[in-house]
């Protein structure tokens, strides 16, 4: 089979890959909740457990994108020949999952390749994570046919995006870093709130795309 059609959205809503990724990503959202584990009772005792909801970036992420193929699942079971009409909830939900998987998926593959880059050992959890948040990134990008928000998603996400974004490096959330690392808060907050920036960016860019592909089909 030529590259063209492992990328094709016929490929790609194959209930075959949906379920694949959605067991991958289920998976690893629990992974990700697991590994946040200590930094969660952490702020609940000594900041709020009102504070809970914006430690975990990555596997909220992967939550959002498992939601997403939930829905892509339930509509290959109901045998929709075209493409969904977009709902709030499922907008907000599909944008959730593009904007935060991008970002943090980068994210992460950065933090720690700087920390290795400053003397951190990076291990075999630093190169499964780094393989597993890349893919994050990636099937953000790939499922762009499949999606069905439109701008008022994008805006939301973005209001809580840049919010957690001052919760982690105003309030002091942020997840914690390769030792290396703390003494560079400062850029690391910015080069996050640049992430939020272009992932907002890569949201609306693939929506556009998607509206091109959609008319050249009609």
């Amino acid at each position: 089979m030529p590259l063209k059609y492992y990328l094709s959205k016929t490929f790609l809503s194959g209930r075959l890959m949906l379920w694949s990724l959605f067991w991958v990503n289920l998976l690893g959202t629990i992974y990700g909740y697991v590994w946040y584990w200590n930094q969660l009772i952490y702020t609940a005792e000594n900041l709020s457990p009102a504070y809970l909801p914006f430690v975990p970036d990555s596997p909220t992420a992967s939550l959002f994108f498992t939601a997403v193929i939930g829905y892509l699942l339930a509509d290959s079971y109901r045998g929709l020949a075209k493409q969904p009409k977009p709902g709030w909830v499922r907008g907000i939900i599909e944008a959730f999952a593009v904007i935060t998987s991008f970002k943090y998926g980068i994210w992460a593959v950065s933090m720690i390749w700087a920390g290795a880059y400053q003397g951190d050992a990076v291990g075999w959890q630093g190169w499964m994570l780094t393989v597993s948040h890349l893919g994050m990134a990636a099937e953000a990008l790939l499922y762009l046919q499949l999606y069905t928000y439109r701008i008022a998603p994008i805006f939301i996400v973005a209001a809580w995006a840049f919010w957690n974004d001052y919760m982690d490096y105003g309030v002091g959330v942020y997840p914690w870093l390769p030792e290396s690392l703390e003494d560079d808060l400062p850029a690391v907050a910015a080069f996050t709130v640049e992430l939020s920036f272009i992932s907002i960016i890569v949201a609306f860019v693939l929506m556009k795309i998607r509206s091109v592909l959609a008319k050249r089909q009609v």
